[in-house]
């Protein structure tokens, strides 16, 4: 008998109810210097990322970036090129040197889960503990808490539970070894939005409640601006700008990561120091953007530019993109020139109407 099979069956024999707690305390990720490639195609260069101990951090990219080399990288399924890796201070990939996958201590939670489907909830859970922690009768009902489930679902099988459900049972199954760091790979993708939503918090809520550090790779900017203490963007394999959720949308490092992470306005500007003349004004610019005067473009996000009757300047509205809770409202400026302003669903204007603009607070810029 295999060790795989025969863990599975002990897992199946003996784990409804869980596992001996115990562990270190989780600590944070350095990657530095990373790079990648498969056969003559590069993936990663020169990746750099820092996960502080018991937060979460999001990899935001678009499909084909690299994110999931990156975490393959991490988790040691695969060794990288160049760099190192290290996981709480212990170094796990580096030149002539590269730890086992099962030696690292890391939870993977991938998209579909992954579940067995042949065993019970509880089994599945207790499948990456060691033998004795599989017998103990409190850690599977306790994994099951965390992650916002009641202790009847232990004896289900992953066919009996919703997608949501699987992957809360698919968290619970990757925290029960209490491993030092948790990867999530697109994990929530798969689900419907409202389904989506609700298990989105109970997984963030779990992590935090273990102390867990955590990295989430998505292609999914709502998600990563919502979840993450950090977020970094990926782009074209290198990582291109490392910030909180509001600074990376307030402040984005260039045009192409404003647009990624939110509906932006692009406009050509002339920069006098502190302040930027462009079709909507003279506006403040953002930090020290504006530090060398010239012509830039600014970046301006649709939800400062307000429909106010005090505002500079005249436009005329074009079209409204009716969402409920709020609208895009498309408008001219004179000629060809149209921007979009973000308003609330209950005050909008008519498409026809005459309106004044301002744009309230700074604004970003880009040189390039």
């Amino acid at each position: 008998m295999t060790e795989t099979s025969e863990r599975i069956r002990e897992a199946g024999e003996g784990a409804e109810n869980g596992a001996e707690n115990g562990a270190d305390v989780p600590g944070g990720l350095r990657v530095a210097g990373v790079s990648k490639a498969y056969g003559a195609v590069p993936v990663l260069h020169g990746v750099d990322l820092d996960v502080e101990a018991g937060s979460l951090t999001a990899v935001l990219g678009r499909s084909g970036c690299g994110k999931t080399t990156l975490l393959r990288l991490i988790a040691g399924f695969d060794r990288p090129d160049a760099g190192t890796i290290h996981i709480a201070g212990r170094p796990v990939a580096a030149p002539g040197r590269a730890l086992a996958p099962e030696e690292r201590r890391i939870g993977y939670v991938t998209q579909e889960g992954s579940l067995f489907p042949h065993l019970t909830v509880a089994a599945n859970i207790a499948f990456g503990l060691a033998r004795r922690a599989r017998r103990a009768r409190h850690r599977v009902s306790e994994l099951l808490e965390t992650v916002g489930l009641d202790g009847g679902y232990a004896r289900r099988y992953p066919h009996e539970l919703s997608g949501g459900q699987q992957q809360r049972v698919a968290l619970a199954r990757a925290l029960a070894p209490e491993p030092g760091i948790v990867l999530l790979d697109e994990p929530f993708s798969s689900l419907d939005v409202e389904l989506r939503e609700s298990t989105r918090r109970a997984v963030v809520a779990a992590l935090a409640a273990a102390g867990t550090t955590t990295v989430l790779v998505t292609h999914d900017q709502a998600e990563a601006l919502s979840l993450a203490v950090r977020v970094a963007v990926l782009r074209d394999g290198a990582v291109v700008q490392v910030a909180s959720p509001a600074e990376l949308y307030r402040h984005p490092v260039d045009r192409a990561v404003a647009a990624f992470v939110g509906d932006v306005v692009v406009l050509p500007a002339t920069l006098h120091g502190p302040v930027a003349e462009c079709a909507l004004g003279r506006l403040r610019v953002a930090g020290d953007a504006g530090a060398v005067d010239g012509p830039a473009a600014v970046l301006v996000r649709p939800e400062e530019i307000a429909l106010d009757g005090d505002g500079d300047v005249a436009a005329q509205v074009l079209g409204i993109e009716y969402y409920g809770h709020d609208a895009v409202v498309r408008l001219g400026l004179g000629g060809a020139l149209t921007v979009r302003a973000r308003c609330p669903g209950y005050a909008l204007p008519a498409v026809g109407d005459h309106v004044r603009l301002a744009v309230r607070g700074e604004v970003g810029v880009d040189r390039s």
